[in-house]
This record gives C-alpha cells, sequence and structure tokens, in this order.
C-alpha cells in the first residue's frame, strides 16, 4: 500500500537504515513495550484519543494517515512521541541547546516523529501536508533561535536524531553521512580509518550534519578547504511530495540550494556525500592570550592586517571579552584578546610563519602543541590533550546555556581609534563577547554564485557576537537580548552595509522574519546577497505551496 503514494527516485548514497533503537542509543527511548505488545491499530487508537481533545483536529487523521502509511518491517508507531508519552519531554528537551526556548511559555509541538527509517520521513512528509500540519525539521537542534523546534502555530517536529549512520570510504576519500550525525561522529569515524583524513565542519562536535552543512557550515580548515558544502558531492533529500530524490534526480539548481542556503526551505536531508579532505599526520594548536596592558590593541591590529593574507594552512581565530586586570593594585575593567589556532604543519615551520608574518604576537614554542587533527578537536573544546577521542561520540553538550547570538562581516580592518571605542562600549556592556574568523585562501576561490553562501572574496573576517547566561527569567533575557544588540548597533560603521550581511548558521531573528516581512527580502539579502533572488525562483518551483516554511525561511515567489 505505501509503495503506492511514495515514489523513491534513484539515489548514489550508500546508507543502511537504522532498524530499531536499542537501549544502549541514549538518551532516547521508544516505547516499544507497547509497540511489541500490541496491534498497530490499538496503538493508534491510543495515540487518536489522548491528542485529539488537546489539540489540532487534524491531528487524529493525520496520525492515520501515518498508520496507512507504515510498513510492517519499519511500524511508525515506534518513533511517535506525543504529549502523554513518559518519554515526550526527554526526546523534546534532549536536542533543545538554548535554554530561552525551555520556558513554561515556549510552544510545545503537538507529537514528535523521530524518523527511525527513510520511510517515516516520507510518510510524515506525506500526511503532515495532506492534513495542513506544519512541521519543524530538527537534526540535532542549534539553530540559535530554536526555529527547528519551535512555532507560533500548531506544530509538529521530524526529528533525525535516529538516522545517523556514518560510512568512510577512505580509498575513494569520500563519506555517506546521514542527517542526523553529529560533526563529533563524523571526525571520529574519519579518524577511525585514516590519520590523514578530515573534514571542514565546525569546532563544535555536537552539531547535527543536516543543518549544519546545509547553512554553510564551516571550521578551521575554513581557508584551505572552504566550507563543507563546498565539499558536498551529493545528497539524499525527502521533498515536498515525499519523494526521495539524490542529485541527479532532484537537478543541479535544487543541490545548489540545499547546499548553503538551509535545506529545510526545501526538504528533509536524509544524507549527505562528502569528499575527505588531507591533513597532515601532525598538526599544532596554540592559545596565547593578551590584555590592553599587554598591549592587545596593536596585536589585534596586526591581526586584521594579516589573518586573511596568512598562509593558508593557518586558521588564527581572535576572541574578544572583557575581564579584571591582574596588574597588582591597578583595579578594573580590561579586554582579553585570545589567539586561538590550527596549523596543519609541525611547529618550526609555524614559528617560522608567525616570526615573519604576525611578529606582534610573538608566539613562542612553549605556546605549540603537535597532536593529531582529530586530537586538534578535543583542544578547541578545551579538554585536556590525552583525552580519549571518543568523547567525540557524546551527542549532548554537558552543560546548557541561555545564549543569544549575532553575526557582521568586516571587509576593510578597523583602525585603532575604532578599536579603542570598540573596547571602550565592551568594558561598558560587560558580558558580551566576540569572535573573530579570519577569511582568505580558499574562500577567496570560490564565486559567490557557486553555492548560496556569499560571504567570500573582499571579506577578512566574520564576526559571532555572544551573550550567555544561566539566570533564569525574562527580565534577565531581555537585558542580555539588549546587551547583544547593543554591541552589534555600536559595530555598525565597521562592518558591510547594503546588506549588511550576516551568516545563517549564526540565525538572528532580529533582521526580520516572514510574518512582517512576507517575501522575506530584508534578511533574504543580508543571508544570501544576490543569490536571494535565486533561492526564491527555486522554492517556487519545488514549494510552491511554502510547505517547508519557518519565520526565516526562503519564501516561494509571492506574484507566482
Amino acid at each position: 500500500m505505501y509503495r503506492n503514494h511514495v515514489q523513491k527516485e534513484s539515489s548514489t548514497i550508500p546508507i543502511n537504515m537504522p532498524k530499531k533503537i536499542t537501549k544502549n542509543s541514549p538518551p532516547h527511548k521508544i516505547w516499544s513495550m507497547m509497540a511489541w505488545n500490541f496491534p498497530l491499530p490499538w496503538l493508534f487508537s491510543v495515540f487518536l484519543f489522548s491528542i485529539s481533545s488537546a489539540s489540532s483536529d487534524s491531528v487524529p487523521d493525520f496520525l492515520q494517515c501515518l498508520s496507512n502509511h507504515s510498513l510492517p518491517s519499519y511500524p511508525i508507531s515506534e518513533a511517535i512521541y506525543t504529549p502523554q508519552n513518559s518519554s515526550f519531554s526527554e526526546v523534546l528537551q534532549s536536542y533543545i541547546r538554548n535554554l530561552r526556548f525551555t520556558t513554561s511559555e515556549t510552544p510545545k509541538p503537538l507529537l514528535i516523529v523521530a524518523a527511525m527509517h527513510e520511510t517515516h520521513v516520507q510518510a510524515t512528509v506525506i500526511c503532515a501536508k495532506n492534513h495542513r500540519l506544519e512541521i519543524r525539521i530538527r537534526s540535532s537542534g542549534h539553530d540559535y533561535e530554536g526555529l527547528s523546534y519551535v512555532s507560533s502555530l500548531p506544530f509538529l517536529i521530524l526529528d533525525t536524531f535516529n538516522l545517523r549512520e556514518i560510512r568512510i570510504d577512505v580509498a575513494k576519500e569520500t563519506a555517506s553521512v546521514q542527517g542526523g550525525a553529529t560533526t563529533g561522529e563524523l571526525y571520529y569515524r574519519i579518524a577511525e580509518k585514516s590519520n590523514i583524513h578530515g573534514f571542514p565542519a565546525g569546532v563544535c562536535t555536537t552539531l547535527g550534519a543536516g543543518g549544519h552543512f546545509s547553512g554553510g557550515g564551516y571550521g578551521t580548515m575554513m581557508r584551505k578547504y572552504g566550507l563543507s558544502v563546498d565539499n558536498i558531492v551529493d545528497a539524499q533529500l525527502v521533498d515536498v511530495n515525499g519523494r526521495i530524490l539524490d542529485r541527479e534526480s532532484m537537478g543541479e539548481d535544487l543541490f545548489w540550494a540545499i547546499r548553503g542556503g538551509g535545506a529545510a526551505s526545501f526538504g528533509v536531508i536524509l544524507a549527505w556525500k562528502i569528499n575527505l579532505v588531507r591533513v597532515p599526520e601532525t598538526v599544532t594548536v596554540f592559545q596565547v592570550e593578551r590584555t590592553l596592558e599587554e598591549g592587545a590593541t596593536e596585536i589585534v591590529s596586526q591581526w586584521q592586517e594579516v589573518a586573511a593574507d596568512l598562509d593558508d594552512d593557518l586558521f588564527i581565530r581572535l576572541g574578544l571579552s572583557t575581564g579584571d586586570k591582574n596588574t597588582g593594585t591597578n583595579s578594573g575593567k580590561t579586554i582579553k584578546a585570545s589567539f586561538v589556532a590550527l596549523f596543519l604543519g609541525q611547529t618550526d615551520r609555524l614559528l617560522s610563519l608567525m616570526n615573519e608574518s604576525f611578529p606582534k604576537l610573538k608566539l613562542q614554542r612553549k605556546d605549540c602543541v603537535e597532536m593529531r587533527w582529530v586530537e586538534s578537536l578535543l583542544f578547541w573544546l578545551g579538554i585536556p590533550k590525552g583525552t580519549p577521542v571518543d568523547v567525540l561520540l557524546d551527542r549532548i553538550p554537558k552543560g546548557k546555556i541561555y545564549l543569544k547570538r549575532k553575526s557582521d562581516y568586516v571587509k576593510k580592518p578597523i583602525p585603532v581609534e575604532g578599536l579603542e571605542g570598540i573596547w571602550k562600549v565592551m568594558m561598558e556592556l560587560g558580558e558580551v563577547g566576540m569572535a573573530w574568523n579570519p577569511y582568505g585562501g580558499r574562500m577567496n576561490e570560490i564565486p559567490e554564485s557557486a553555492t548560496p553562501f556569499p560571504h567570500r572574496a573582499g571579506n577578512i573576517f566574520k564576526i559571532q557576537y555572544s551573550a550567555n547566561w544561566v539566570e533564569d527569567g525574562i527580565n534577565v533575557t531581555n537585558r542580555y537580548l539588549s546587551l547583544t544588540r547593543e554591541l552589534h548597533k555600536a559595530m555598525t560603521p565597521f562592518v558591510s552595509s547594503s546588506p549588511r550581511e550576516a551568516f545563517l548558521n549564526y540565525r538572528d531573528i532580529d533582521i526580520g522574519n516572514n510574518t512582517k516581512d512576507k517575501d522575506g527580502a530584508v534578511y533574504g539579502e543580508e543571508y544570501f546577497k544576490d543569490n536571494f533572488k535565486r533561492l526564491v525562483r527555486i522554492k517556487t518551483l519545488v514549494d510552491p505551496d511554502n510547505f517547508f516554511v519557518n519565520e526565516q525561511s526562503i519564501p516561494p515567489d509571492p506574484s507566482n
């Protein structure tokens, strides 16, 4: 019966879908006791009774539709969580990374479908579309504004955390990665097979491949190899009609759109096929901190001049925060500039490069640590050297926080007097920091239109504004949101304009949403520049009724 409803297009990505979750797949427990001991119709009658009185009239019909589309070999009943189920809150909360969206006032989904097989994704899309239910697609929950698991309208979550198989082919230097796999799992599986391969994606190791890659995810090898999307060669996507498409069957336009345009506007990512990249057997890392009293302003000024022009093997992130002076009796606030780096090579060559190109930092041999590339990922997380690398398999962060993020792009160095003004604002605000990530290298070589991600040549660094807090309460939250916006506003003279560019993966609802900006032009141009127009054309062709929607999704052309 299912095959009468779902057309499966050809696929070139070899992925075996997991048959079921076991008790060794924490933290999610499918309520399999009921599934194994009672027939499917009985289960759905329970669902219908428990939900129909508390939610949309469409939900009972939706659940019946799922039942009709369930294959006996992969029963979808095992993947459904309702609010009446004891595991519902655990599953919902486990993949929420921002405590701002865990309050009692935060809208909750009508149900969660934690897909365990590709057919579960197909059935959810088909039935949600037929019964006019909004879905939010979540792979690991790192959307900074919670758009993958929160909506103001009645909605359900299509969760892909169970779809996380990874296959590494060292001989072909490729990998197949399901959308629910994390970057940490990918890095670990690569290292199992090879010490001379890696992949250029985020240093946060709990990012989901489905969302992170599709938004233009980057990491410490960006200057050498570009972004994650620059190294994707194929994909599996469930489209608005429930079909499974690969690159050939979806066509080059849609394949272009999902590599940097946010795949959740176009479908559900099942898997990516990626090219692995070469890394040396030994890499070098360092972290050096300087305060204003130690000449940080001059060092930051030189960093701006050289960071985007350094050897492509070298990536130096600059972290800026406020702190207390540590100069005897001279109390007060200061700025701390932290230079954190990955070098794809050994210490001797690194020191030679630094002495020649960035001498003001005065990097010393004692500052440098050599290790394997996979171990460098632990370094970026602040995990001590020698810790077993299987910590990369941890899918849930150790601690959760409230947070707000914003972004900017800088195209010319900020003069010293500008830096001094920024330091003054930061010390007045006190609790908002910035990370400046250098561009250049490979990023200069890839045209703006090659993928939807347009921030290429002409940028010397990207800024992430960051506020973290642990205190509860709306007044506290509003205070930190205001602080972050104030610093962002103060940076206006020094960043890009017309449009003021922003990074999709640093989701920021402040720049617009489609409840007010119906055609998405404001946030669309900031995220995608001229590529936004092509994204709208593709959206209009593949999802004209705007089924795949969130507050900052790509809209179809309203004239069509």
